[in-house]
């Protein structure tokens, strides 16, 4: 791995930055509907008011002496106690954002609010909406497809799936929310993408259909896996989860697609420990959606009780490493997680999170190589993610220019904030063999 590199921190400093949005006006938000989605007590109450506080205009202060992990959180970031939540770097205050909130709300002291996730009336009102029916609906007309059809088709649904997080609505400038969110409606960046890769309307796609990615290594991951048992070691497929509900059920149909092709003996899905970042998968989430599939007709329900036998006969393995909600990236893994990963046929990382984690959260110039950043990972490595913060490498020069311009051409974008980074509606495949 080389050595500290030039790229600059993201810290949430900059005005007019995502990372400034997202302290400013996304996590304030989220106090707001986290405090109305529980009947809290009036001390819970007092402690959403003072991480309220806290984030938007005072400095960062310690965990409780008695928090099971402060002394965890003070060899983290000790450092940064006293400071602004602006002039941290971002990757960690986001991060101890979560931390805090999950604080607030009882989530790990003893007592009636013990483990009770904040985020689940969002991810269960997600999970349950009509927009989940018509996509597990469209699973029928798939599966009469070919089989290379079908295996583009489900790449496509995990990677576009991540465009449904749920934290991407919060606070949004035009009050964008996913569908069945409390007081919320859908928004057509949700049901359509707007641009495709030289940031103009999608003419090369169909109606309804995803734009081109501003990369894509689809058929290199594919190289990776092919279809069919292969002679010899068991071969293992990894898969770091992002969010749950809507973009978690298309990863599941991802999975079963791996291991009843023979693409995968196994599989390992990885999941948050505890609730982070809104609608973060955990092991919770995982059942909810195995059995919102199993409890499906057609193609969705079949999908759903293999996935069912295979959690039972271990062909499907779930992992909660505590590794997921630490604010570091990949490069600073564990090794016990190194080792895993080492073993890999491939590991797909989903989400922006996990981009984030994977690259490094600084500002990189967008054509530096992809290899490189993630030449720290022990084995092949693929990342699927919609475009949601400003981080982002691997670009070819001239699609980072027709972006460019066409952001400035449409009046989106400062320069320092370009919305095609942000913005969601564009996404990638990116493979390291």
């Amino acid at each position: 791995m080389p050595e500290a590199d030039d790229a600059p921190v993201i810290v949430g400093s900059v005005p007019g930055s995502f990372a400034r949005s997202v302290l400013a006006e996304r996590h304030p938000a989220l106090i707001q509907q986290v405090r109305d989605a529980f009947p809290w007590s009036p001390r819970r109450h007092r402690a959403l008011d003072a991480l309220l506080i806290s984030c938007t205009e005072g400095v960062i202060e310690p965990l409780d002496a008695d928090a099971h992990d402060r002394d965890q959180w003070d060899a983290w970031g000790g450092e940064y106690v006293g400071r602004s939540w602006f002039d941290v770097p971002f990757l960690w205050s986001e991060s101890y954002f979560y931390r805090r909130l999950l604080g607030a709300v009882g989530y790990f002291a003893p007592g009636p609010w013990q483990g009770i996730d904040p985020f689940a009336p969002f991810k269960r009102a997600e999970l349950l909406g009509p927009l989940v029916d018509d996509e597990l609906a469209a699973l029928d007309a798939l599966a009469r497809r070919p089989a290379g059809e079908r295996a583009a088709a489900y790449l496509q649904g995990s990677l576009w799936g991540n465009r449904a997080d749920l934290g991407f609505a919060v606070g949004s400038p035009d009050g964008a929310r996913t569908t069945d969110r409390p007081g919320g409606s859908r928004t057509d960046s949700d049901d359509h993408a707007a641009d495709d890769a030289s940031g103009g309307p999608s003419s090369g796609s169909a109606a309804g259909e995803p734009p081109p990615l501003v990369a894509d290594d689809s058929d290199t991951l594919w190289s990776l896996l092919p279809a069919g048992r292969a002679p010899g070691a068991v071969r293992t497929v990894h898969v770091i989860a992002d969010n749950a509900g809507r973009e978690l059920i298309p990863d599941l149909v991802l999975i079963d697609h791996l291991l009843t092709t023979e693409r995968a003996d196994e599989v390992v899905l990885h999941v948050k420990p505890y609730p982070y970042y809104v609608s973060d998968a955990t092991m919770a989430d995982v059942v909810d959606c195995a059995r919102r599939l199993a409890q499906a007709s057609g193609s969705a329900g079949e999908a759903g009780r293999r996935l069912w036998a295979a959690m039972g006969d271990g062909r499907l393995a779930v992992r909660a490493h505590g590794f997921y909600c630490a604010p570091f990236p990949y490069s600073e893994m564990p090794a016990d997680l190194r080792r895993e990963f080492a073993g890999a046929a491939l590991t797909i990382v989903k989400g922006d999170l996990n981009y984030r984690r994977l690259v490094g959260d600084r500002l990189w110039a967008p054509t530096t190589p992809f290899a490189e950043r993630t030449a720290h990972f022990p084995g092949p490595v693929a990342a699927l993610r919609t475009l949601k913060s400003d981080v982002i490498v691997g670009l070819d020069p001239r699609t980072v220019a027709r972006l460019d311009d066409a952001d400035a051409s449409g009046g989106a974008g400062d320069g320092a904030n370009q919305a095609w980074r942000t913005s969601g509606t564009h996404a990638l495949v990116q493979v390291r063999p």
